[in-house]
């Protein structure tokens, strides 16, 4: 038996999210349809974390066994193959050998995430579905004075969605970067987990900053406060994107 880890690219506009479901195109079920399909073998596929509906990833990253061991060149190949046979959109960018104690999810150190916002009066027709449109002006300074309030070691109830499974709300932030290129603002956040919709949250409410219905001391006070209902909306998942996984 041979462990394979696996970087993974989708475009999570059409999916509903990574995990198998009985209706609906999974990024799970299409890499395990083509595992079968090329190898004959039935296999589950373990992600380092499990996105939403709609939500993309440039480097999500997972692991499987075979029974066999392949080359790692033809094993991609195949994958990728059988993907397209489908029209899946979602691409194996690399693959290696892991150790036998190596799991995706619980060998993982930290999560990256980036979250696209464009923030300009007219819609995009060309990151339809990449990214959140904001049509309003907002302020990126006041937005960076309200994220370092979230920088650090919380209890980020306040931020947690429904249905969130976590044991405890308690997460270190260990980055939180708002970057202006333009016409895009894009919210940089890097941690070693993440709660159920925790940065859809936080930066649904640092976007309430940026257009003046919150000013930036107000997110310590709803930090504190851990109540959900004093945050800010749930960003939509079309501008987020799984970016790396670190071991």
């Amino acid at each position: 038996m041979t462990r394979y880890k696996i970087t993974i690219e989708y475009d999570g506009t059409n999916l509903v999210g990574w995990q198998r479901q009985d209706e609906g195109n999974s990024v799970q079920a299409y890499l395990e349809n083509a595992v079968l399909a090329f190898s004959g073998q039935n296999v589950e596929i373990f992600a380092a974390g499990r996105t939403d509906a709609g939500v993309h990833a440039t480097a999500q990253a997972a692991h499987f066994d075979l029974e066999t061991k392949l080359d790692l060149y033809h094993l991609r190949e195949a994958f990728n193959a059988k993907l397209r046979e489908v029209n899946a959109p979602v691409a194996v960018v690399e693959i290696e050998v892991a150790p036998d104690d190596f799991h995706a999810r619980f060998s993982a150190k930290k999560r990256g995430y980036i979250y696209r916002l464009l923030n300009r009066r007219a819609r995009s027709v060309l990151l339809e579905h990449r990214v959140w449109h904001v049509n309003f002006p907002l302020d990126v300074q006041k937005m960076r004075e309200g994220a370092k309030y979230l920088l650090g070691h919380h209890d980020f109830s306040a931020f947690r969605g429904a249905g969130c499974q976590a044991k405890s709300p308690i997460k270190t932030l260990d980055k939180l970067e708002i970057v202006q290129n333009g016409d895009e603002i894009d919210f940089i956040v890097e941690a070693k987990s993440f709660l159920y919709h925790q940065v859809r949250n936080m930066v649904g409410t640092l976007k309430m900053v940026g257009d003046g219905h919150l000013q930036p001391e107000d997110v310590k006070t709803i930090l504190e406060g851990k109540k959900r209902a004093d945050a800010g909306v749930t960003a939509p998942a079309e501008g987020l994107y799984l970016n790396k996984v670190e071991y």
